[in-house]
């Protein structure tokens, strides 16, 4: 009877030793993190901007409107312009942003939107604003609207 407990108790370990392993591969293999990680950590009523793909690389959010990222005032500044790579929208439920190539509170140049129902832009490699010009490392300002004044400008 002791042998056999002494075999079951040999195995019993070599397979908890086995498994240790492939716990430690598991947790390594995991993905970085994601803009869906990033959303679920935002603050509701945000808007937020990365320098990376994935929301990674974090530049910046702002409550409400900043006509100019290039400037020191809003919430975001100097070195933040054209820089953004990923953008993320936890705001109201019914507002989209609206980006653009320009600055200025006369709201020129290029936009897109992205809507509020869109929660992310992971890659903005592959958007443009309305102008033609890329979004990636293009966006100078951005403000709050509503989707129907996007004319169907929207980040992908």
């Amino acid at each position: 009877m002791r042998k056999t407990s002494a075999v079951l108790a040999a195995f019993a370990l070599a397979a908890l030793g086995a498994g240790v392993p492939a716990t430690t591969a598991q947790a390594a293999a995991q993905p970085a993190a994601t803009c869906k990680d990033a959303w679920y950590g935002a603050t509701p009523e945000y808007f937020y901007a990365y320098n990376g793909t994935n929301c990674t690389g974090f530049l910046g959010k702002a409550k409400g409107n900043d006509s100019n990222w290039g400037n020191s005032s809003g919430s975001f500044q100097g070195g933040d312009t054209n820089r953004a790579s990923s953008v993320l929208n936890k705001g109201k439920s019914t507002m989209a942003v609206a980006v653009y190539n320009g600055t200025g509170t006369d709201w020129g140049g290029g936009y897109s939107c992205l809507a509020r129902n869109e929660l992310y832009a992971s890659n903005l490699s592959d958007d443009r604003f309305s102008s033609g010009a890329g979004v990636n490392n293009g966006i100078s300002s951005h403000r709050w609207a509503w989707k129907s004044e996007c004319y169907g400008h929207f980040l992908t």
